[in-house]
């Protein structure tokens, strides 16, 4: 079974991304999970938000053993996609209890005739290191919009749905945060399990982009493709402002930023923002040289088959 993760910063297009993928007849995805997120935490520390720190732990968690929420939550995921509780104990170690969630997710895949799972948590850019460890054959894509369009849909989306807990802090806040995301990706450009995707391009070239994002992820890019994302990928009630992006059809977003942000702030963004030009080129240079080949175990088989 191929694994996929889709990351980013929030409000980059993770979403249309996600619901274009599952238009492919190949692909299996769901709902955001936060699993790795919730499982390892720490959050706010790890987008360098400021003042925080990293959550003491308490002894359960040095010895790496699950806590009972989370045991909990992992039972309520299962229950959602199987229509039954786990019908053995819930490990109480992170390692056991990673390794299952990939194992339902991956029955999950099988069972509904995909060869592919495809998970969305934008907040899972900060746990690459720890799903990589768990999972070597992973592949990764990262969504990318310019940090000023980024800072104006938080914007817009908060003061429409006045959701503290998922847009609230301020502009600073959000412009540390997509920063920080920006230093991730660059650690991650040129890596073979590691795509790409500019949100502008992709508008702008969306044939030449799915033809690259097929191609990474080893799906033929002529397959017929679902008239509109038919999987579910997000609970509509909870979260309203994902409504234009799960059927995953590709359009240049509303520009925000003039009507949101008075020129004192965007001169303020400009000067303080990572260089989205800068992460840009540094794909385009990699994209320009040879791609290495990805061996593959299959690969090896059939080598020493020979």
């Amino acid at each position: 079974m191929r694994r996929t993760f889709v990351v980013g910063c929030p409000r980059s297009g993770t979403t249309i991304v996600q619901a274009l993928l599952g238009r492919h007849p190949a692909i299996y995805t769901l709902p955001e999970t936060a699993f790795f997120e919730q499982l390892h935490g720490d959050l706010g520390w790890r987008w360098g938000d400021a003042g925080v720190q990293p959550r003491r732990r308490r002894w359960r968690q040095s010895l790496g053993l699950t806590r009972r929420h989370m045991r909990e939550t992992f039972a309520a995921l299962q229950t959602q996609l199987t229509g039954s509780p786990p019908a053995i104990p819930r490990p109480y170690r992170q390692q056991a209890l990673s390794r299952q969630f990939l194992a339902l997710l991956d029955r999950s895949a099988d069972a509904a005739g995909r060869s592919m799972w495809l998970e969305k948590t934008p907040n899972h850019l900060l746990y690459i290191p720890e799903i990589e460890t768990l999972a070597p054959d992973a592949r990764f894509v990262h969504v990318v919009r310019r940090g000023i369009d980024v800072l104006a849909s938080l914007a817009d989306v908060y003061l429409r749905y006045e959701n503290d807990e998922a847009f609230g802090g301020g502009t600073v806040h959000w412009a540390r945060r997509w920063n920080r995301a920006v230093e991730i990706h660059h650690q991650h450009v040129g890596r073979a399990n590691h795509h790409f995707i500019f949100q502008e391009d992709l508008v702008r070239y969306p044939d030449s982009e799915w033809a690259r994002l097929c191609a990474f992820l080893d799906l033929p890019p002529d397959a017929p493709l679902d008239s509109a994302c038919q999987q579910s990928i997000a609970n509509l009630k909870d979260e309203p402002w994902k409504v234009a992006a799960i059927e995953g059809q590709v359009r240049e977003a509303d520009h925000k930023v003039d009507s949101l942000f008075g020129p004192k702030l965007q001169r303020w963004l400009h000067d303080h923002l990572a260089s989205y030009e800068d992460l840009h080129a540094q794909c385009q240079a990699v994209r320009a040289r040879p791609a290495p080949r990805i061996f593959k175990v299959y690969d090896a088989q059939a080598a020493s088959a020979g």
